[in-house]
């Protein structure tokens, strides 16, 4: 059945039934209800205030638009997909309520500057959401690095085990890698909180409307200068989107390392059972599912970053109806960061650390060579030359089936003069990491001043 549309006027032909519901947005912006009403109580506000409605006039507008926001909360104002979109099944309740005074809300404006404005106020919420999930993740981090402080784990690189590390140094690695996260979330949301209302289609209006008021009564910083730009700029959500992938970036290295780390040949961490789950086949089966999902939604930020990246590369200025396609994408990573930040502070409550064997593991490999290779610096050697000494003391030890605890200083002497008994005191797991005096180093001291610094960093924050 044909469809009565906005633009009848110029046309001859009404709009396809087909052509309305392929081109409707309803589906997914109905959620910008308490935004697009937000903005238009502030939009008609500020038309009454530059005398292009009438007090009365907006006051009745202003009142109706209030009431079917509580209709739209109690369900007795369904959006459905008999609107376009999100405006327009605001604006036709709001002339079934009022009458043709319902049609002078769109005055000074267009669907352009209107959905912009949506979208900047919701993503704006969003992120101060995003970021508190976020600040509690870190704290999460930090509470369990001053519970294992002290506990001397294995440290990789190329996922090979290499020197010696404190388990709460690797934790506050993440710490640190979610500061960046906040702060671009942060830097973000200064950038997107400037109000594009006013640009209306992109050319700006006719009627003297004060953008400036829109913005202070919306707690914008100001307006976008360029109504060309305020209509068809969509960096605020590409920047939004990069910055959540970067996040769910870190998420997911973390979430390998739990899915390696509850592993049998790892052994370092268990994860709660509530946290967990089984096999509908096998019945010894412990799967970390929820490291897993963490990891493979992954794909989903990064495709919604694609998406948009790719929605926007060849769009001529202004406005075009690719832009529509932006709203899915927002909404996904929105929902999508939110659930991993959110579970995964669950799972890292919920998960523990093999202290025992971790030792063990350490006691059993050579992750001291790299301190054997400086104690002979120390003793006055090159360090080229101590690295080739002592990566022939380790092919000696595989060779005897034997580890840096159990070589006798006889036989050390046989590689290099230099050796004498206190070389045992520099390569025992725990001394290697004592003796870094680096700062930002795994040294406990070194350690417990990150554990100080993020206390007062984050203690300070609200969330």
């Amino acid at each position: 059945m044909p469809t009565q549309t906005l633009w009848s006027g110029r046309f001859k032909e009404p709009l396809a039934e087909i052509a309305l519901k392929f081109s409707s947005s309803i589906e997914f912006d109905k959620i910008l209800y308490e935004e697009d009403i937000a903005g238009s109580i502030a939009h008609v506000e500020m038309l009454s205030a530059c005398k292009v409605l009438t007090a009365s006039e907006m006051r009745r507008i202003r009142t109706a638009l209030k009431s079917i926001q509580k209709e739209i909360e109690t369900g007795k104002f369904e959006l459905t997909a008999d609107y376009e979109d999100v405006h327009m099944a605001v604006e036709k309740r709001l002339t079934q309520k009022i009458g043709a005074l319902g049609g002078k809300l769109h005055t000074g404006r267009s669907r352009n500057d209107q959905i912009a404005l949506d979208e900047r106020l919701f993503l704006r919420s969003a992120i101060r959401e995003i970021s508190k999930l976020v600040l509690n993740l870190q704290r999460v981090l930090l509470y369990k690095s001053e519970k294992v402080f002290g506990v001397v784990m294995p440290g990789y690189t190329h996922t090979q085990r290499a020197q010696p590390i404190l388990l709460s140094h690797h934790l506050l690695a993440y710490v640190s890698m979610l500061e960046r996260d906040f702060e671009r979330l942060q830097e973000c949301s200064k950038r997107l909180n400037k109000s594009p209302l006013g640009a209306a289609a992109f050319a700006g209006t006719t009627f003297p409307i004060d953008r400036a008021m829109v913005a202070k009564k919306l707690h914008f910083d100001g307006i976008v200068e360029n109504s060309i730009d305020a209509v068809s700029d969509r960096d605020y959500l590409i920047e939004f989107t990069a910055a959540c992938s970067i996040l769910i970036m870190h998420l997911s290295r973390f979430a390998e390392e739990l899915v390696l780390w509850t592993t049998k040949e790892f052994g370092f961490a268990q994860i709660s059972d509530s946290y967990t789950t089984g096999s509908s086949i096998m019945p010894q089966k412990k799967n970390p599912d929820m490291a897993e999902l963490v990891r493979g939604k992954t794909g989903r930020i990064y495709g919604a970053l694609i998406s948009l990246l790719t929605m926007m590369k060849g769009l001529p200025l202004a406005y075009n109806r690719d832009m529509q396609e932006d709203k899915k994408p927002m909404f996904d990573v929105i929902s999508t960061v939110r659930q991993c930040l959110y579970i995964f502070a669950h799972v890292l409550v919920h998960t523990s650390f093999n202290k025992t064997h971790m030792e063990e593991e350490l006691r059993t490999d050579f992750l001291s060579a790299t301190d054997m290779a400086d104690y002979l610096v120390r003793k006055g050697l090159p360090f080229r030359e101590a690295h080739e000494i002592t990566g022939k003391v380790v092919a000696y030890c595989i060779s005897h089936k034997m580890y840096f605890g159990n070589i006798d200083i006889d036989t050390l002497k046989q590689f290099s003069a230099k050796f004498n008994g206190d070389i045992f005191d520099y390569i025992l797991p725990q001394n290697s990491v004592n003796q870094k005096q680096s700062a930002g180093s795994t040294n406990p001291h070194e350690v417990k001043k990150q554990i100080a610094v993020w206390n007062r960093v984050l203690g300070k924050r609200r969330g």
